[in-house]
């Protein structure tokens, strides 16, 4: 029997903090903000209470769905503040009446029929790792059907000539991996999601991964998509390239589940790395460390990693005493030896003003997988993989916080960075009356950064999701007003929808709406997700 997901906290049932766990964290965080902080029980599946299913399978689907409370609820939200709140605190107002699973593309085009038939909302899912409301049932219909495609699970062909796999779009990043390791292959796309979200939502999504530079989007490894609509399956040629009008799989990619359900796809792989280099150079401020990070992706080194953490971002994820700011470099390959291109960046870095000893210049020119895992450097690495989990001891006790990601051009890069620093920090005051606002870059292009942007303060027992929506807000409005995009990577789900609203071409909407009457003619997928139902 397949281990149980937590219908509330990030991972699996066996993953929820013990209760002790949780009091510790509401003692150190009473210490920290000077108030009496209590943990509240953490709920069970056995306390969920929901609305009764308004909607049957028909008998030739019966064997593929569940109805039962906890896997509607666990289909009902993705991991987002907000998401995790309301399901600690068991309210599930809207929960889809069933869950299908699908175990081959026949069941897919069976449940996607049947939901078009008799005019049910269908939602794709992947692993509900969403922190923008992609997956959340909307209000105002009859019956919702959500579609997980878990059971979709194979790496089903590799073509080692020219790097690449057909891979079902259900299988989750863990699972991928290891069916590629014996072949000496890697996908190596690696968001922070990775243990708890699948490729066909990294595809759905555009997901950005492990690289820092470069190849930092699940785009640029795409070969072909597959996917089932209503009116029928979409499926691209797989080709390295083509210049044959525009791309097919561009509208594929980020569609969010509303013009069909990917159900595989052909991507590039590579090699596994086995040459590696990496390093942490300090910064006096965080605009010294950006010009830095600035001239290593310009001279187009490509680092795998090149993620810069701002002193407040240092301290709290890296171990560093809150002074300087850290550019965080790594290089890897499977065939050329990595040390002369770290060289080349620390020369850089140090020109621009960066600090960093020799002896903290980590170069593994072998199998190992240990370069980058000590110092600041492996502090970070580690509360980067580690963050999702320590978010399920603070759920239910208060605190306010989450992140939010953009990217923009380096010329308006020192005005976005201090516009929306300053309405995080006023907004946060303002709410919660004190909080911790840092940054980050999760990717660095030629021609600007990502930044990510985190906050975290006290909030109102009970009032918590207004008090994050407030700081939200003002945020995102600071990021459009400054020329960012309302998302890097985390996509635009119904949490984004005002923002994006703004940010694409009024025609391009127009087209995408034409795009979904042809795919979609009653509009079940999703609705209301990117665009109007």
């Amino acid at each position: 029997m397949k281990p149980r997901r937590s219908f509330w906290a990030w991972g699996l049932e066996s993953d929820e903090p013990t209760q002790q766990q949780r009091r510790e964290m509401a003692e150190k965080l009473s210490k920290q903000f000077g108030v009496a902080i209590q943990a509240p029980p953490m709920p069970r599946s056995s306390d969920l209470r929901l609305r009764p299913p308004r909607i049957s399978p028909p008998a030739s689907l019966a064997a593929i769905c569940a109805t039962d409370d906890h896997d509607r609820a666990l289909h009902t939200y993705g991991r987002n503040f907000p998401d995790r709140v309301r399901a600690f605190n068991l309210q599930f107002p809207n929960p889809p009446d069933v869950v299908a699973y699908p175990r081959n593309e026949a069941e897919v085009r069976a449940v996607l029929d049947w939901c078009s038939e008799v005019d049910y909302v269908a939602i794709p899912y992947g692993a509900g790792s969403t922190v923008v409301g992609g997956i959340e049932p909307p209000d105002g219909y009859d019956g919702v059907v959500t579609i997980d495609l878990s059971a979709l699970d194979k790496v089903l062909e590799i073509d080692p000539v020219s790097r690449a796999a057909r891979i079902q779009a259900g299988v989750f990043g863990p699972a991928l991996e290891d069916q590629l390791r014996p072949h000496g292959f890697t996908l190596r796309h690696f968001p922070q999601s990775f243990e708890f979200s699948t490729l066909g939502g990294w595809l759905a999504t555009r997901s950005g991964g492990h690289y820092a530079t470069n190849h930092t989007h699940i785009d640029e490894f795409v070969e072909s998509v597959r996917m089932v609509t209503p009116a029928g399956i979409w499926e691209s040629r797989r080709l390295p390239g083509s210049g044959a009008g525009p791309n097919p799989d561009r509208l594929v990619l980020g569609s969010e589940g509303i013009l069909g359900i990917i159900t595989e796809a052909w991507m590039r792989i590579q090699a596994r790395p086995r040459f590696r280099a990496s390093a942490g150079v300090k910064f006096a401020t965080f605009l010294a460390g950006a010009e830095a990070a600035r001239q290593v992706v310009q001279a187009k080194l490509w680092p795998a990693n090149c993620r810069l953490l701002d002193p407040g971002e240092a301290a709290y994820a890296a171990g560093m005493d809150g002074s300087h700011a850290l550019l965080v470099l790594g290089f890897e390959s499977a065939e050329v030896p990595q040390g002369e291109f770290m060289r080349q960046a620390i020369a850089i870095a140090r020109d621009a003003g960066g600090l960093i000893d020799e002896d903290d210049i980590k170069i593994a020119d072998d199998a190992a997988e240990g370069a980058g895992r000590q110092g600041s450097v492996g502090a970070w690495r580690n509360a980067f993989i580690r963050a999702p989990y320590q978010r399920n001891l603070t759920v239910g006790l208060g605190l306010v916080g989450d992140t939010l990601e953009t990217a923009v051009t380096w010329d308006r890069w020192p005005e976005l960075e201090a516009s929306v620093r300053q309405a995080l920090v006023d907004t946060v005051q303002r709410v919660c009356k004190g909080g911790r606002v840092t940054c980050r870059f999760t990717h660095v292009y030629p021609d600007g950064p990502a930044p990510y942007f985190t906050f975290e303060g006290l909030g109102r027992r009970g009032a918590e999701v207004q008090m994050h929506q407030e700081i939200k807000e003002a945020a995102s409005a600071a990021v459009m007003a400054a020329g960012g995009t309302i998302s890097h990577h985390h996509a635009v789900g119904r949490l984004h929808r005002p923002w994006y609203d703004q940010e694409r071409p009024d025609l391009f909407a127009a087209a995408l709406r034409a795009a979904k009457r042809e795919l979609d003619p009653k509009g079940v997928l999703n609705p209301g997700v990117l665009i109007d139902p």
